[in-house]
């Protein structure tokens, strides 16, 4: 057996509006997706996919001839998707051996599937579920964590950095161009790729952790990266941008202000300066200038959020803002400790927005209307096309989805239930 499938099960809901527009398993944490992770784990295994229907044509697009939702071998080992995989996967779960599924507690983790029971249990238009495979022996396994809310991926961001690191990063060499006048602490927990550059007065501070800065990634002077951090690929970090401890940014980002245990997915821009923190911004997002997120409440209680409907205490102090894809908020816009932002929302003005505003919302703390699907997606096809991206048709068949599924959730909040 050679093949594994990574799969989503129902888990996917509770990171909305994260997975709205992509698999779990494309969500990151560290350095790379949790898709990355568990390929890794299983080096030298070819990989497909199991995706919610609606976006099996989207997803196909972006990952070109791996298979997606198609015929699979006689065997496979199946792998959910929120698995955050460590180096000892493959031991703890080996990809040979006789059929079994795996599980913690009532969640399936994987299960490795031949014949007619390969057969029963990969059913592309559902998640995966044990209630598909009652014949088959399950094994429980310990010790394997899996990302269930968005504030998870946040938490674990700092470690992965520092986990992926040894990985991927070649600790110590400078192969970018790193300007005199600029300082290094540690100069042997800093990588700096082909491509990059580190403008004079920058000063990147490694005593607490690796830092990363991948190829083509721009540090323009004066900027603050404190460690672990990763800096994506065509990045640029912005004149005084302070970068704390446990921040990720994807490439093609322009970040600046201050910016503290966050995920920047990719293709977003928090060019100004203003406070994010214990945040995960999607792709596609912009924040105007002064815009701050609060992270922690003046009580110093748990954050609760609205995750799928649900009102959740995070068991956590801090916890930021969680942004969707083709999100924007506009100048001097103000996030609520624990605030969830739906897709395509576009929001402004004095004043704190709603803890929970629905995807395609139009408005702010004065009030919200619905974002009209047509000038969305005029607005989202200008912001793509600055980065020579283009929205396809599948991406639209998504989004349009997405717009009419939520459209219940907009009328609640908007007090027109």
């Amino acid at each position: 057996m050679s093949e594994i499938i990574i799969f989503e099960d129902d888990g996917y809901r509770k990171l909305s509006p994260l997975t709205l527009t992509r698999p779990v398993y494309e969500l990151k944490t560290g350095i790379t997706s949790l898709a990355a992770k568990i390929s890794r784990a299983y080096s030298g295994a070819t990989v497909s996919y199991h995706v919610r229907s609606l976006l099996a044509a989207f997803y196909q697009e972006q990952v070109g001839g791996a298979k997606v939702n198609g015929a699979t071998t006689d065997a496979a080992l199946l792998v959910n998707g929120r698995v955050l995989a460590g180096g000892d996967l493959a031991q703890k779960i080996p990809v040979a051996g006789e059929d079994a599924i795996y599980m913690q507690g009532d969640v399936v983790v994987a299960a490795r599937l031949s014949g007619s029971n390969l057969g029963c249990g990969v059913v592309f238009d559902q998640p995966i579920i044990k209630d598909l495979l009652p014949d088959v022996p399950v094994q429980q396994v310990e010790g394997i964590t899996l990302i269930a809310w968005p504030w998870d991926l946040v938490h674990h961001n700092p470690d992965e950095i520092t986990r992926e690191f040894a990985i991927l990063g070649k600790p110590g060499e400078q192969e970018g161009k790193v300007y005199e006048g600029v300082r290094i602490l540690d100069a042997a927990n800093v990588y700096i790729a082909p491509g990059a550059s580190v403008k004079p007065g920058v000063v990147l501070d490694a005593e607490g952790g690796p830092i990363f800065i991948d190829e083509g990634a721009k540090i323009f002077p004066q900027a603050v990266i404190e460690g672990p951090c990763y800096i994506g690929k065509k990045t640029a970090i912005k004149i005084a941008a302070k970068i704390y401890e446990g921040t990720s940014i994807g490439e093609v980002c322009k970040v600046g202000g201050e910016v503290e245990e966050s995920i920047i997915h990719s293709y977003s821009n928090k060019q100004h300066d203003g406070f994010l923190g214990h945040a995960y911004l999607a792709m596609w997002i912009n924040l105007g200038a002064d815009t701050n997120n609060s992270d922690l409440k003046n009580d110093y209680g748990n954050v609760k959020c609205v995750i799928d409907g649900e009102l959740v205490d995070t068991g956590s102090q801090f916890v930021g803002l969680t942004m969707g894809d083709h999100s924007k908020s506009g100048i001097n816009s103000m996030f609520n400790t624990g605030t969830v932002v739906g897709v395509g929302c576009n929001l402004y003005g004095a004043g704190l927005p709603p803890k929970y505003v629905p995807s395609f919302s139009w408005g702010g703390a004065d009030g919200l209307v619905e974002y009209r699907i047509d000038k969305f997606l005029k607005v989202a096809r200008a912001v793509m096309a600055r980065r020579d991206k283009e929205l396809t048709a599948a991406e639209e068949t998504v989004l349009r989805a997405i717009h009419d599924a939520s459209a219940s959730e907009r009328a609640a909040v908007f007090g027109q239930a």
